[in-house]
């Protein structure tokens, strides 16, 4: 009896480097390791989309399309190249106009992608009806997304095969065109005997020539049990990936996946083992000199009642030690999973899964519930689509109050019609302030990545992964401007242009200690990058004003002065990173 062909898609290129290097991996360091993927016999990558499309523009200074490009010309034109879409978010966390969803699967399909895998975080089936259209008529194929997790223990509602039934239905009913579809766990917290009854029960509903995968991590250590649940279920193909990029928070390894399957009657495309072997050796030389985090390698028990996706941890704690505060990781990841349960119930994966994050780090950092995350609170109030179960109805009280927004029913997609900022003609606009051509690729760059996006497209990107003599971000964009502690006090250093046989101080200015004239001193609320600043020297401002912006953890944080006064200095600059606690201004002390 021959054995069942098992289609394996090798998420190394996208999840992989998402899940364990927050997706900051440079295109020049991983081509060797595509063309050795190619001679072991891999037919089917993930090769972009999710995060490694604004990671590219935010961290590394690299095009996307670019990069898609490139990957392309290397693998040849027969082999399968697949994407991640976020339904009408596409490729940002923001929901996109229609303009700019058939703009994203028009450059998807001109960039050498086969398919676009496409799911909706809260499970709204109109959120993937015009996007699948588009990828559709782009000449695509459409690989059709139901999210899954593990509800928080005492939760129920939503996420059991009942749930994932309707789902399907849904999308049966709505008509939407699709070739495939896929179970998609990115936190892996589904337990395999779910799995097990929700692809049997996908297998009676859908037509037999339809293909069916299955996607999750290891992050809570049950991804091989729910694989091969899933395979005795009848599954057509799963997602795994290559060391160093395999294991942990991201899909199991090949190798791993081949030694489970020994004795069983499954053939994973003919892969062979002394090849794999061969193209993780080039991989791990690739990728040597990049900061492994410790915890992208790590099994997680927590995982399950507080369900951070394996594509997001990383992502995430990369940014907490970029802005020092990775040490309050764990209370955010413990105060999740209140987020999760009084959030409605949106499956956690991206962008659900980094509002989860963010309210959780805002309920850690600023009290319980007394700082909305604006994603978090937009999705309580209908704004990304439907949750799955309505939100905690104090919780939906907050966010209006907090955000000034009413609670909608309106279709998601909808309303980012109807907002001017999300339409072509001015994004076209701001691009021609920048003197930029107002090319597809350069529109849909503005339109999902906004002001970074800009920043790129002007040459303004620095590069940001920890690698080598990369590994640590530069404390202050201004080379010529320093902070020193002599002696336990802070001065504040300015020093001429260019390096001779000996450095010129231009100028040294002691900056108060916080433990003197506190209420003169207006001080960062939480580390971060400073992304605007809206005061100078002299200004007069009123208590409670926004005197600047903080970038933390994909947020912006504002600054409110404590007091009505006058500023008498500015002691940061935009682009400088900062330490909570740390001075931004001071009042004159009259």
């Amino acid at each position: 009896m021959a054995k069942k062909f098992i289609d394996v898609m090798d998420t190394s290129f996208r999840d992989g480097f998402q899940s364990i290097y927050g997706a900051r991996v440079l295109m020049q360091d991983f081509i060797p390791a595509i063309e050795a993927a190619k001679e072991a016999g891999i037919t089917h990558f993930e090769f972009g989309g999710g995060a490694r499309f604004q990671s590219l523009y935010f961290y590394l200074n690299e095009n996307a399309f670019e990069m898609m490009d490139k990957f392309r010309s290397i693998v040849g034109k027969n082999v399968n190249l697949q994407t991640l879409a976020r339904g009408i978010n596409t490729v940002a966390l923001d929901t996109g106009s229609r303009e700019i969803v058939e703009l994203h699967a028009k450059l998807f399909a001109k960039h050498g992608t086969t398919t676009i895998r496409n799911f909706d975080a809260l499970n709204d089936v109109n959120n993937l009806k015009f996007s699948g259209e588009c990828i559709v008529k782009y000449g695509l194929k459409h690989e059709i997304c139901i999210t899954l997790m593990d509800l928080p223990p005492r939760c129920s509602g939503a996420h059991d095969v009942s749930f994932y039934e309707k789902i399907l239905k849904g999308i049966l009913d709505s008509k939407i065109p699709f070739h495939s579809i896929c179970f998609k766990d990115a936190s892996g917290t589904a337990n395999p005997n779910k799995i097990y009854e929700t692809v049997k029960m996908a297998k009676k509903i859908l037509p037999s020539e339809i293909h069916m995968r299955l996607h999750t991590h290891e992050t809570a250590g049950i991804s091989i049990a729910c694989y091969l649940a899933a395979l005795e279920a009848g599954i057509d193909g799963i997602d795994l990936a290559a060391a160093p990029v395999s294991g942990g928070t991201s899909q199991p390894d090949i190798l791993t996946m081949m030694h489970a399957l020994k004795g069983k009657n499954y053939d994973l495309g003919g892969l062979e083992e002394e090849k794999i072997l061969k193209y993780e050796e080039i991989f791990k030389d690739c990728l040597k000199d990049y900061f492994m985090p410790p915890e992208a390698n790590k099994v997680n028990p927590l995982i399950p009642f507080s369900p951070m996706p394996g594509g997001a941890l990383t992502a995430n704690t990369q940014m907490m030690r970029d802005n020092n505060i990775l040490e309050r990781f764990p209370e955010v990841i413990k105060a999740m999973r209140e987020v999760v349960e009084k959030g409605g119930f949106g499956t956690s994966v991206t962008p659900v899964s980094q509002f989860y994050f963010q309210q959780a780090f805002n309920n850690v950092m600023f009290g319980s519930w007394k700082k909305i995350a604006e994603g978090y609170g937009k999705m309580v109030l209908g704004y990304f689509g439907k949750t799955p179960m309505k939100p905690d109805n104090e919780i939906i009280k907050l966010a209006a109050e907090q955000l000034k927004l009413e609670l909608t029913k309106e279709l998601a997609i909808d309303l980012a019609d109807r907002d001017e900022t999300k339409k072509i003609s001015y994004i076209k606009t701001l691009l021609e302030k920048e003197n930029i051509e107002a090319s597809e690729e350069n529109i849909f760059i503005a339109a999902t990545c906004k002001e970074k996006g800009i920043s790129f497209l002007k040459g303004e990107t620095k590069i940001n992964v920890r690698k080598g003599n990369l590994a640590m971000p530069k404390q202050n964009i201004d080379e010529n401007h320093f902070t020193v502690t002599v002696n336990g006090n802070k001065y504040f250093v300015e020093i001429n242009s260019g390096f001779g046989d000996k450095v010129e101080v231009k100028n040294v200015e002691e900056i108060p200690s916080n433990h003197h004239q506190k209420a003169d001193l207006i001080q960062a609320p939480i580390s971060g990058a400073l992304f605007k600043i809206y005061i100078d020297k002299g200004s007069q401002v009123r208590s409670g004003q926004v005197i600047a912006v903080l970038e933390a953890m994909k947020m912006e944080i504002e600054v409110n002065a404590p007091k009505d006064g006058v500023i008498e200095k500015i002691y940061i600059k935009i682009g400088d990173n900062i330490n909570e606690g740390e001075i931004i201004a001071t009042y004159k002390n009259h």
